[in-house]
């Protein structure tokens, strides 16, 4: 029987399975879709240009073995890579195996200017009257790889979070723009980045700061007229972590001057890592030539940690700490606190600090009292399915209705209501609400949101609706 690309590939994926840990196949290998197979040319789709980059970095020379044994000495592989840049060429990129078009990284040789110009340009992070040769990084050791646990929630963040330590500047995600909920990680990864590019390459100048922090340090700058080199400043920082990217919404000013500085980094071969709540598609109040920059490299998610990760994440931290607890209380624990890290250590901290103030044991009644408290202090989160329930029996009407393309006036408001709620209730993106009601696109959530506000605004009995909705809702 004549081979094809689907029998081809299943033989390679068995050959690959029984060489390398399951998880590393089921993240690097069960994505890829083969495509066409000619003469001895195997083409994959791959999901990303990380995906491609990461298989020719890591899985070359096993690739190159499983083609060989299946194709013959002249096995040729293609990759077909899906752009995640949609501005880009149309056409997909591909590399043929076995070689590897892509150029070594150069080590930049950096030379950090501000040794030689430091009478000329304003170092921000220097106090007046006192001059610094180096610039200080702001990153906290403690916040490194080792100590940021990996499970499914956090592998691509974590994975691209190390490539782009190996060679910063020199990959195709450039900026890393990773976002997720608060407690997550975010700012744990920015750290870790820094501090291991810091340790692989001492030369280069990295620098973390949060959004806010930036922001305050350019309007001192304008007020002191050193806009210029408030600029050229930051222009000449090899590697530039800032958190919280978000907070630049509706500061035009700011978004103009990290614009500049953005582009210089970038076409300079610099890297940027940018965190943020929130995906770019869904960042209101910043800037399209900004959004669309952030987009150039990769946006990688964190989620919530399943199961597996939390108690993961528990038994490191009570191994660091060098305390010994019973597995019964890490799962009680990670069963009932599943929103965020954050909380996961903070019930922890609870409980060691209780057992080791009143002298008592670890025990399963302690921890059950301690979780009770937590889970009832924080505020709990309502699905987009409960709130499409509570909207519709509120419109007397059924939830297919509300997600349906009816225009009729009070259809067409309970669903927007179910978005706006949507929104500020559930951490839910914009197209994971439009799609789960109605499977409407980001936009629409968009424009529901702000038609709800004006409407809130303006029209007194729609306000009446608003009120009695959220009051319901929050009383869930």
């Amino acid at each position: 029987m004549a081979n094809t690309a689907d029998s081809v590939w299943n033989s390679c994926l068995n050959f690959i399975k029984d060489n390398i840990k399951p998880q590393a196949f089921k993240t690097w290998f069960e994505p890829i879709i083969p495509i066409s197979l000619k003469g001895e040319a195997l083409t994959i789709q791959v999901p990303s240009k990380f995906f491609y980059e990461w298989l020719e970095e890591h899985y070359i020379k096993l690739l190159r073995t499983t083609l060989t044994k299946e194709l013959g000495i002249d096995a040729k592989l293609i990759y077909d890579v899906k752009m995640e840049n949609s501005y880009s060429n149309t056409h997909s990129q591909t590399v043929k195996f076995p070689s590897s078009n892509r150029n070594p990284i150069n080590t930049q040789g950096v030379t950090i200017p501000i040794e030689v110009d430091k009478r000329q340009l304003k170092n921000p992070f220097i106090i007046p009257g006192i001059q610094k040769v180096k610039i200080e990084s702001q990153l906290n050791p403690n916040y490194n790889f080792d100590n940021f646990v990996e499970g499914d929630s956090n592998r691509l963040a974590r994975s691209a979070g190390i490539a782009v330590s190996n060679k910063p500047g020199g990959t195709s995600f450039n900026p890393l723009l990773i976002y997720g909920g608060v407690g997550l990680g975010k700012t744990h990864l920015a750290h870790a980045i820094g501090v291991e590019i810091k340790d692989k390459y001492p030369e280069k100048t990295v620098l973390y700061i949060s959004s806010e922090k930036f922001t305050q340090q350019f309007i001192e700058a304008v007020k002191n007229n050193d806009r210029n080199d408030f600029i050229h400043f930051y222009q000449m920082i090899d590697v530039l972590l800032i958190d919280d990217i978000q907070f630049l919404s509706g500061k035009s000013g700011t978004q103009d001057v990290f614009f500049h500085i953005f582009n210089h980094l970038h076409q300079n071969g610099k890297q940027v890592v940018l965190t943020s709540d929130k995906a770019p598609v869904d960042m209101q109040d910043i800037e399209q030539r900004l959004l669309s920059r952030f987009k150039w490299g990769l946006s990688a998610e964190l989620q919530s940690p399943d199961f597996e990760t939390r108690v993961s994440i528990l038994e490191k931290k009570i191994f660091r700490d060098g305390v010994e607890m019973p597995k019964e209380i890490i799962e009680y624990i990670a069963k009932n606190i599943k929103s965020n890290v954050r909380e996961l250590e903070g019930v922890l901290v609870s409980l060691i600090a209780q057992a080791s103030f009143n002298k008592k044991e670890f025990t399963l009644a302690l921890t059950r009292q301690i979780v009770d408290k937590f889970v009832k202090n924080s505020k709990k989160e309502v699905s987009i399915e409960i709130i499409q329930k509570v909207v519709s029996k509120y419109f007397d009407i059924d939830v297919p209705t509300l997600q349906s393309t009816t225009r009729k006036r009070h259809v067409v408001q309970a669903r927007q209501l179910a978005m706006y709620f949507s929104k500020r209730l559930t951490k839910a993106s914009l197209a994971s609400i439009g799609s789960q009601i109605g499977k409407r696109d980001h936009a629409t959530v968009l424009h529901a949101c702000k038609t709800v506000d004006n409407l809130t605004e303006t029209d007194k009995q729609f306000r009446k609706f608003v009120e009695e909705l959220n009051d319901k809702l929050t009383s869930q």
